[in-house]
């Protein structure tokens, strides 16, 4: 079958970073699904494995933690799913990846995807709404009642665009995000947030200037570093802190005499450690895609990179890397 993978850990400018490659048909589980790859999108986490793990001796190493296809064959110990089902998920950073014609996937962590998107639109969401429900309901412990000032410090990519909707349809939260560039700015207002700072400026600052003292919640999806001692000056007492990226260090100590609390997000662990609530994956993608067939989040795709292959996957991968990717980017086909 065909895929994209590679050997070598390789600047993403080097044709030899990303490669058109043909592969044996994976291997299905008791617990799997086979699945006919129709769509796939790009995150940061690409980024980072293809630059720093490479593959072992003599194999090929395949990406992708974003995937939209429809149901070839079912493993024997599943239920809930047939084959021609139209399906959508993140799949398990310890097993190959989904840029390739055809997947097997536990179907734990699998959704069906919502009616009303196609298979590029759906693409966009399964990685980042996971991480973004994660740190919401399982992290925060949010609820429909919970009030309260939410920032969501680097809005404007691929996590932010789903968070700020889902904050904004399922809590009482008031949700403030940050960007730097107008298109981004204007981008999260769309999407729900009922104010957005910038975040060249101090942070503690331009939330005050935009009339908020302190933000009981935080997330902080890049540069968690640069913004850490603005983002522990500017956190309620009592209040909670999120972050997804991979700071060297993080001094925490300031934290303490405000008695706040720190997440770090990772939406692999359920699949990695195989957690016996590992299905919640596929339980919460089933309800996005009620929220999204009834209207109240939207997909987050923003560029469309055209078909799956190598050269399209390396022109992804540098707009990511380059810091300014707004929304997600998606492939379609092979």
């Amino acid at each position: 079958m065909k895929a994209i993978a590679y050997q070598q850990s390789l600047p993403i400018a080097d044709a030899a970073s990303l490669v058109d490659v043909e592969l044996p048909e994976p291997v299905v589980g008791e617990h799997d699904l086979l699945v006919a790859v129709r769509a796939i999108s790009v995150n940061p986490v690409d980024t980072k494995v293809q630059r720093g793990v490479p593959a072992p001796a003599g194999e090929w190493k395949v990406l992708g933690w974003d995937v939209a296809g429809e149901v070839l064959a079912v493993g024997s110990a599943v239920q809930g799913f047939a084959v021609g089902e139209r399906v959508w998920y993140a799949g398990s950073i310890a097993r190959p990846g989904g840029n390739s014609e055809r997947h097997a996937v536990d179907a734990r962590i699998v959704g069906k995807m919502p009616a009303t998107l196609d298979f590029a639109q759906a693409a966009a969401l399964p990685l980042t709404a996971i991480t973004a429900w994660e740190i919401l309901f399982d992290r925060f412990g949010l609820q429909a009642a919970s009030t309260g000032t939410l920032l969501v410090v680097g809005a404007g990519g691929g996590v932010g665009s789903i968070l700020v909707q889902l904050a904004r349809q399922l809590t009482g939260l008031t949700v403030i995000g940050t960007a730097s560039r107008p298109a981004t700015r204007d981008w999260l207002l769309d999407l729900g947030a009922q104010a957005v700072i910038d975040h060249r400026q101090p942070l503690a600052t331009a939330l005050r200037e935009a009339g908020f003292e302190q933000a009981d919640y935080v997330v902080s999806l890049n540069q968690t570093a640069q913004h850490f001692a603005g983002i522990a000056e500017l956190v309620a007492p009592q209040g909670r802190i999120a972050l997804i990226d991979d700071p060297a260090s993080l001094d925490v100590v300031p934290l303490k005499r405000k008695s706040v609390s720190l997440h770090w997000e990772f939406m692999f662990t359920r699949s990695l450690f195989g957690t016996p609530d590992m299905a919640k994956q596929g339980e919460l993608l089933n309800a996005l895609a009620g929220l999204v067939d009834a209207g109240r989040v939207r997909t987050t795709l923003a560029e469309h990179f055209g078909r799956i292959d190598a050269a399209n996957l390396r022109r992804a991968h540098a707009l990511i890397e380059s810091g300014l990717a707004r929304g997600k980017i998606v492939l379609e086909n092979f």
